[in-house]
């Protein structure tokens, strides 16, 4: 086919643990059934109308009428973050951990780190964003050292107000932090964290970015070496390094990520790949614990829905899923090792189609690589049971 993919990542929507959760301890992680739970119920009717809630178990919605296809996908990836989420659906299985550092990071990289910057650093602990602003930031005004901080995942990030250190001047820092952070210290993602406000009022900023480490070709770098553009919408430019992206924008919010959605819908020609990442579900209330929030944010989502498919061609496919969980009911505010669900449509479908709990993300990029007539090695195509349900 000739159309344009919608590709829509709910940034940490899952939808149940996954066969190994037990071993990342999150054998009771269920994100958006313990959202809707705790919401007392979700009006998700639009991705009801596309399987959501027969993939998720959501009461009340499970009688709908479907068109589309729908199911969920595994993760074979070893770790639950963003990278290893999002390379997995384009053919890049992380066999091995990335590395974490759960007491901050060692003399090795903080000391060249520092010298190469010309300043001291504070933190250097796993942490929450939120708390070690409030916490570093009154130090980080007076002494103009940058915050250090981790987390469960594989991160390296560096929070500064942006009147001490403005946000170009915190991506330089990242990017040297980026070419020490390699081999056996390679951690997933390098990632700026800008924040303003006064003192017991620090708030972060929409001036977020991330420096991914390099795993080699996607899919991505596939579609455009056969011509086909990848128009990147949110932080997709940062979690692939912008290899195999042409256009890209970032975004504020999930809001401003529909339009930017809905923006591009209205020029991009086909054939071409818009691939957008939708982060608040993860960034605002994920890792705050907020339920309720999350759920809010779920049902604004589906809302914006029927816009983004009203611009759809006959020959576009909209694709949403998400890249791991992120229980906002569960104790920790980590990410959650979830399966994740994935919704397919296209103006031809004429009924619904199962498509199963697939073995790997990479099924996902496998697929859309067949309709894009190009091909990646990992994972297997569902794109015949997808085109089995047109009219």
């Amino acid at each position: 086919m000739s159309g344009r993919v919608v590709w829509i990542v709910l940034d940490s929507v899952g939808v149940g643990h996954a066969r190994d959760a037990a071993a990342y301890g999150d054998e009771d992680a269920d994100t958006l059934l313990h959202v809707a739970q705790a919401a007392g119920g979700l009006d998700v009717s639009r991705m009801a109308s596309m399987g959501l809630a027969r993939v998720a178990g959501l009461d009340g919605w499970r009688d709908v009428d479907v068109r589309g296809a729908y199911g969920s996908m595994t993760p074979q990836s070893a770790g639950k973050d963003t990278t290893n989420g999002h390379f997995e659906m384009v053919g890049v299985v992380l066999r091995e951990p990335l590395p974490v550092y759960p007491d901050g990071f060692p003399p090795r990289v903080m000391e060249p780190f520092e010298r190469l910057i010309g300043r001291g650093t504070l933190g250097n602990v796993p942490a929450s964003g939120t708390e070690i602003i409030r916490s570093l930031g009154d130090e980080h005004v007076r002494t103009g050292k940058p915050i250090v901080y981790t987390s469960a995942d594989s991160v390296f990030q560096l929070a500064a107000h942006e009147s001490v250190i403005p946000p170009d001047r915190l991506y330089e820092m990242c990017q040297v932090a980026r070419g020490l952070l390699q081999g056996r210290d390679g951690v997933g993602r390098v990632i700026a964290r800008p924040f303003v406000g006064t003192s017991g009022a620090y708030k972060r900023t929409a001036n977020r970015r991330d420096f991914s480490l390099d795993f080699g070709p996607t899919l991505l770098t596939t579609l455009a070496g056969a011509g086909i553009p990848v128009h990147a919408i949110g932080k997709i430019e940062d979690i692939y390094g912008g290899r195999g992206i042409g256009r890209s924008v970032h975004t504020v919010d999930n809001r401003d990520g529909v339009e930017r959605i809905k923006a591009a819908l209205a020029d991009l020609r086909a054939p071409a790949l818009l691939f957008a990442n939708l982060v608040d579900f993860d960034m605002l209330y994920g890792h705050r614990n907020d339920p309720q929030g999350f759920a809010r944010a779920i049902e604004a989502f589906d809302r914006a829905l029927p816009d983004i498919v009203a611009r759809l061609e006959p020959d576009d496919v909209l694709i949403i899923t998400a890249d791991h969980g992120c229980d906002p009911t569960t104790a920790g505010t980590d990410h959650t090792r979830e399966a994740v669900p994935v919704l397919v449509y296209t103006p031809r479908m004429a009924r619904a189609v199962d498509i199963g709990r697939r073995a790997t993300f990479a099924d996902l990029g496998a697929t859309v690589a067949e309709y894009f007539g190009v091909s990646q090695d990992v994972g297997e195509s569902f794109w015949p049971l997808v085109k089995g349900a047109f009219s």
